[in-house]
């Protein structure tokens, strides 16, 4: 339905355009005939003038009359012996012969010159242009399809902004739901953990690696809770945080990539939501080990210097073109097989949206590898 309102829409629209200018040709073409009609009897009235001697009769009133009542349209009179007569041409310009020259030959492009007679002898030539008012309703279509283009413009970006914004309210009530659900198997496994824990036969490491893959859905939890909502920021110590999730991913990925951590400081205090900032860092280091297809180095760093602190994220994956290092941020854009490509995205919101900081590819080759950056303002600035 409302896609045959919209090609409804865009029909109409496009009958009402094509309505509006082809009466605007019909109408200037129908002005452009009557002035040429009033050119002819001003161009009769000028060679009747040079004939009257006598200005007391009739004609001679009706005549002076005539060429009295044209003080709109630029003409220029050349006569058979090469005099020069102008009409609603500034003085001062009419005294230059090359601007006189110019517009004879522009009046004669948009106007057919016409020939003077009286009872059949040439008296000259009449040059004449376009009126003010033709002129104008000349370039009325012109400004007629840019105030179109321009209303077209403006309805599609409300349009476009209201489909973000209802996808945003989308993505944040799944989100929500989300954390709803994971939350009652949380609430389970905590139950069946304390079970597992007073059986004698259970290794302690088991239910130790049990009770952090809980917390770590606890976190997820979390995270996806505050989707949709501003988070509160707190002064953390950005290593501690970094080296936490880095130290989990670690131990849970595969053997075959090798892991680095460097920092130039040991503690930097940044504000920061703990629960969004890991998920941003998880991110990052999963896309690193998926482009690497699960083998390879990666590298997080953090360097700080004297007004923020920047958290470089390096693999040696298949590389990401140049064309795609705005895109990849894009709601739904993704190069995997597999994906919704939402995480990047959200990355770029938690950290430029909630934390006011920024995200980038830094560099990427193809073949070689890609570092991704994020900047952050430090917690004393």
């Amino acid at each position: 339905m409302k896609k045959i309102t919209r090609w409804i829409l865009i029909i109409s629209s496009f009958i009402i355009v094509t309505s509006i200018l082809t009466n605007t040709y019909v109408f200037f073409q129908r002005f452009k005939k009557e002035e040429r009609t009033k050119m002819k009897i001003w161009a009769q009235a000028q060679a009747e003038f040079l004939q009257t001697t006598d200005l007391d009769k009739d004609l001679g009133d009706l005549t002076l009359e005539v060429l009295k009542n044209n003080n709109s349209t630029p003409m220029i009179y050349v006569g058979k012996d090469g005099e020069i007569r102008i009409n609603n041409i500034s003085e001062k310009k009419a005294e230059d012969t090359i601007y006189l020259q110019h517009k004879i030959e522009q009046f004669g492009q948009e106007n057919a010159p016409i020939e003077v007679f009286y009872k059949n002898d040439f008296y000259g030539t009449l040059y004449y242009g376009n009126s003010e008012v033709l002129t104008n309703l000349k370039y009325y279509p012109i400004a007629l399809i840019l105030i179109i283009v321009l209303f077209s413009a403006v309805v599609y970006f409300f349009y476009k902004t209201s489909k973000v914004s209802d996808q945003n309210k989308l993505w944040a009530g799944m989100a929500k739901e989300t954390a709803h659900q994971i939350g009652t198997p949380i609430s389970s496994l905590l139950g069946w953990t304390e079970i597992l824990k007073s059986e004698n036969n259970v290794s302690e490491t088991i239910t130790a690696e049990i009770e952090k893959d809980i917390d770590r859905l606890q976190v997820i939890t979390d995270r996806f809770s505050k989707i949709g909502s501003v988070p509160m920021l707190q002064s953390y110590d950005l290593v501690e945080e970094t080296r936490n999730t880095y130290d989990y991913l670690v131990s849970r990925s595969s053997k075959l990539v090798n892991f680095d951590f460097k920092t130039n400081s040991e503690k930097i205090y940044v504000l920061l939501n703990s629960q969004l900032y890991s998920w941003t860092i998880e991110n990052l280091i999963k896309n690193g080990i998926d482009a690497m297809k699960g083998k390879g180095d990666l590298t997080v760093e953090l360097i700080q210097d004297k007004k923020d602190i920047r958290i470089n994220v390096t693999d040696t994956g298949k590389g990401i073109p140049k064309s795609n290092y705005n895109r990849i941020f894009d709601p739904g854009f993704t190069t995997k097989k597999r994906g919704w490509g939402l995480g990047l995205s959200l990355v770029k919101r938690i950290i430029e949206d909630y934390h006011k900081g920024k995200i980038r590819v830094l560099h990427s080759t193809l073949g070689k590898g890609t570092t991704m950056q994020i900047i952050l303002k430090t917690a004393e600035e």
